[in-house]
């Protein structure tokens, strides 16, 4: 047996899978990504894999999502674009594995008013993986001038629309009297599947126009026909943070906007927590809105600028918290278990000098627990605060750096508190990455040179990492960020009587290296077969285990990364 390379088999044994399914990685949206290969000394030499081209078609205000067993049981990038276009674009080189458009976007000239041209698809999706479906919402129009809000669920490995869907919202979404527009509502926040239902949140267009609600509808993913919707009573109240709704894995925590014209609280200017369904209760143990919430829709401050993240603080009391970030510039904690009604909070504290709206992350080091956001000056500046462990907590300015835009930062870690750097993404700015320590904001990473450059990305976006690469979505395309390698170096040759043929390599812990093989070496290297992931059985400690391997023959081997 010939060996020229590396190879092996996609083998689950010792194989850690990475799957970003939602916006900021999981349920609380706390925008956390554990990625050994990021260390701060590492990240000083993260530069652009210009071997992604990434292109694809149409302006994105999407966060992509990252699957380690895509289809075909390839590692995929999957992204939307405002023009209705969906892909799903193979992680390695960013080929094409599937693309599909749902129909027409509708122009911003045939809507009363808005800042998105033209509008399709804005929210990010989102995945579930037990039955391998992927959910967004689209706006759409037949003709060009009627607009329709459709949720769609796509079969993740094909593309193709699943039966029953989609859900035109138009014509299932009601509350009370309130009746669902499409033509007033946009579709800006993150959907969210929690249980057996995936929800998507509305608010307005950019300019408040006509007559629009807050709302939450949910979808029972295995009856498309079951639709239970909630809305705010009064008008306006739009739920229209770009992260969504966050959740403990049950319920549901969602921030609304200003209310208009209520004389009392109407579901505006709070944090609102939903029975599955979703099903307010109107308890107030369910919803948290500040005292001076009339004062707050006056001014179009709105409480949901930023949607709601979920922490947890051990020591402190109490330990199960609700950050909410207001157009107001103040920060509020809140108790996750007793949200108090109109009421003061838990802590407060004004910590920007402009509007707060973004999606914040958060994050542990072993100083304590944090929270990061963007705002203050020119809403381009990341500001960490710290949340102290006290009954109760309080809330702690502790460091402030420039991104550079308007980007909503993400975090990652080697093991979840210890190097922990947060990104930012200069949107709308300088339109570069940079990465931060989460102690004390020292800048690790700048943006690094020349081909570093991006262009378009849109602001509020955030990035994804995976496997020693960052994604990151803007008009047109989807740029990666990635370490550099060490050479492969093969280690352990080792053949067992019909047994499979093994072999090993050191290399950098927590990367995605794919095996290839062959029986003859003079075929091209698009006809190899892919053996699949590799497995890491240890911290850098890759190995390899070909069953397909015979004792007749030869076969040859190749390892690629990414």
């Amino acid at each position: 047996m010939a060996l020229a390379a590396a190879g092996g088999i996609y083998d689950l044994r010792g194989q850690t899978l990475i799957n970003v399914t939602q916006h900021h990685n999981h349920a609380s949206r706390d925008g956390l990504y554990i990625e050994p290969a990021f260390t701060q000394a590492a990240v000083t030499n993260l530069q652009r894999d210009l071997t992604f081209a990434g292109t694809i078609s149409g302006n994105v205000y999407a966060q992509p999502l990252y699957l380690d067993n895509g289809p075909g049981g390839k590692a995929a990038v999957i992204a939307v674009t405002e023009s209705n276009n969906v892909y799903a674009l193979d992680a390695a080189n960013a080929s094409v594995l599937w693309q599909r458009n749902v129909g027409s976007p509708i122009p911003l000239s045939h809507l009363p008013c808005g800042n998105i041209d033209p509008m399709g698809i804005t929210g990010t999706p989102v995945v579930d993986l037990p039955s391998r479906t992927l959910f967004f919402d689209a706006m759409t129009t037949p003709n060009g001038t009627t607009a329709r809000h459709l949720i769609y669920a796509l079969n993740l490995d094909t593309g193709t629309t699943n039966s029953g869907w989609p859900v035109d919202v138009n014509a299932s979404a009601t509350f009370g009297t309130n009746v669902f527009t499409s033509q007033t509502q946009g579709e800006r926040s993150a959907l969210s599947v929690i249980g057996g239902s995936v929800y998507v949140p509305y608010g307005g267009l950019a300019g408040d126009c006509g007559t629009y609600h807050g709302w939450l509808v949910g979808v029972t993913i295995t009856n498309p026909a079951q639709v239970t919707a909630w809305a705010t009573t009064a008008g306006k109240g739009g739920a229209w943070a770009c992260g969504g709704a966050a959740s403990d894995g049950t319920h549901p925590f969602l921030g609304t906007g200003n209310t208009s014209g209520a004389s009392s609280w109407s579901g505006g200017e709070a944090i609102i927590r939903f029975q599955p369904g979703p099903v307010f209760s109107g308890q107030s143990v369910d919803y948290w809105a500040p005292a001076n919430w009339m004062s707050l829709d006056t001014g179009d401050m709105d409480i949901g600028g930023s949607g709601p993240v979920l922490i947890n603080v051990p020591g402190a009391t109490p330990p199960n918290l609700v950050v909410a970030l207001g157009k107001d510039g103040n920060a509020y904690l809140l108790n996750a278990t007793n949200l108090g009604g109109v009421s003061v909070p838990v802590a407060q504290a004004h910590v920007s000098t402009t509007a707060i709206i973004q999606a914040a992350a958060t994050y542990r080091t072993a100083l304590g627990t944090y929270v990061v956001f963007c705002g203050n000056t020119s809403q381009n500046q990341l500001t960490a605060l710290r949340i102290t462990v006290s009954n109760p907590p309080t809330i702690t300015n502790v460091w402030t750096q420039s991104e550079g835009g308007r980007g909503s930062p993400f975090v990652t870690s080697t093991d979840g508190t210890n190097n922990v750097i947060v990104w930012g993404i200069g949107c709308e700015g300088d339109q570069r990455l940079h990465g931060f320590d989460g102690d004390t904001g020292r800048v690790l990473y700048s943006g690094g040179g020349t081909n570093e450059l991006m262009a378009a990305t849109r602001r509020f976006s955030t990035g994804i990492a995976a496997h020693g690469r960052i994604f990151v979505a803007a008009d047109k395309k989807i740029y990666a960020f990635s370490l550099p390698v060490s050479k492969i170096v093969l280690t352990n040759l080792s053949k067992s009587t019909n047994g499979p043929f093994q072999f090993g390599f050191t290399n950098t812990s927590g990367m995605r290296f794919e095996a290839f093989a062959t029986t003859n070496m003079s075929v091209p290297f698009t006809n190899w077969a892919s053996l699949g992931a590799v497995p890491e059985r240890a911290a850098g400690q890759y190995q390899i285990a070909d069953l397909q391997a015979t004792n007749g023959g030869q076969r040859f081997y190749r390892v690629r990364w990414p």
